[in-house]
């Protein structure tokens, strides 16, 4: 057993099992042996490798789309240019590295990253030169706001529910002869259809951070932008750990492996019309960045002596890559023009 494991047995033992939510935050975030806490799980020599890792021009094109949104709402000064869950900085830098080539925009817009990790924090330090780190949401400042979110949501606490005869029971994590194992507690009523054996899934805490953030952007002004893998309607068992680039059971390596589940984009677009905000429907990410110009970038980035452009094009766009695993979301408020590349699929208040 992982350092970690023992720690969560010694609880499942005082106090009984746990539900998935609470083994997820304490794998994640435990100050000591949490995965975020102890490591920089980026890139080749991490778990996994995020669209700003693989190449410049996302971040670049997710930058200047926020640029446009920023235009178009008549260039506020100041305003808050945050990212939530920012990794190792490298989308901001590349987002401000564009935004920088928009007149007005760098001088006014103040840096905020909302990051949960010490460890982390530090890597953003030394990666930009003048930002300031947030614990939530709930401290972004009351002025416009400009938001980028990419990968932050899949790796939230979930809870799973399945369907019993009788009912759905909560998966919970308990003991075995052999470590940790998945068992169902008592059957709990929710307002869900489905057959025996059917799992659901369901996030507590997104829908809050988005509502937080609808609700800012639509008295201040602003726009955000989400991209993760996901889908619509929260069914299925998406629970998953990736440990060197590679799956593996959620159990095995508490606190040395990445846990995510796939996001459920309809409770965060409901929180976000819930705040009076528009929120648009998903759209997959090949889809959004190749209706920004990314083919284009690339091209122009392949001539300059990019060699690498061409094939950073096709893992981020194509739908055998991360083209269509990945979607993208945007909020943005009444009244005020779509943010790039969401023009057409605003999302009607009975739609969400």
């Amino acid at each position: 057993m992982t350092p970690l494991a023992q720690l969560i047995a010694q609880r499942i033992r005082a106090t009984g099992p746990i539900t998935l939510a609470d083994y997820m935050e304490i794998c994640l975030l435990h100050p000591r042996h949490g995965y975020y806490a102890t490591r920089d799980p980026f890139g080749a020599k991490g778990d996994f490798t995020t669209a700003p890792e693989i190449h410049q021009m996302f971040g670049e094109l997710c930058g200047l789309a926020l640029a446009q949104a920023w235009m178009d709402q008549g260039s506020p000064a100041p305003f808050t240019l945050a990212e939530i869950g920012p990794g190792r900085g490298t989308l901001m830098a590349d987002m401000l590295r564009a935004i920088r080539k928009v007149p007005g925009m760098a001088g006014a817009a103040q840096v905020a990253l909302i990051e949960a990790s010490p460890h982390l924090r530090q890597i953003q330090r030394d990666r930009l030169e003048t930002v300031t780190h947030l614990d939530s949401v709930g401290q972004l400042p009351d002025k416009p706001l400009f938001l980028m979110a990419n990968e932050f949501f899949d790796a939230l606490p979930i809870r799973q529910y399945q369907r019993a005869e009788d009912g759905w029971a909560e998966r919970m994590v308990g003991l075995s002869d052999n470590g940790l194992r998945l068992g169902l507690g008592p059957v709990v009523q929710l307002p869900r259809e489905g057959q025996p054996g059917d799992v659901v899934e369901e996030c507590p805490a997104a829908p809050a951070i988005v509502e937080a953030i609808a609700r800012r952007i639509a008295v201040q002004g602003g726009a955000a932008i989400f991209i993760d893998y996901g889908g619509w309607n929260g069914y299925g068992d998406t629970f998953q750990a990736l440990r060197n680039h590679a799956p593996e059971d959620p159990l095995a390596h508490p606190g040395e492996a990445d846990l995510t589940a796939h996001v459920d984009f309809a409770p965060l677009a409901a929180a976000a019309i819930r705040a009076g905000a528009i929120a648009s429907r998903p759209i997959h990410q090949g889809e959004w960045l190749l209706s920004l110009g990314a083919a284009q970038r690339a091209d122009r980035l392949a001539a300059a002596g990019d060699t690498g452009a061409m094939g950073a094009l096709r893992r981020l766009t194509h739908p055998d890559e991360m083209g269509h695993l990945f979607k993208a979301m945007a909020i943005w408020p009444k009244g005020a023009p779509p943010v790039p590349g969401f023009d057409k699929l605003r999302l009607h208040a009975d739609h969400a």
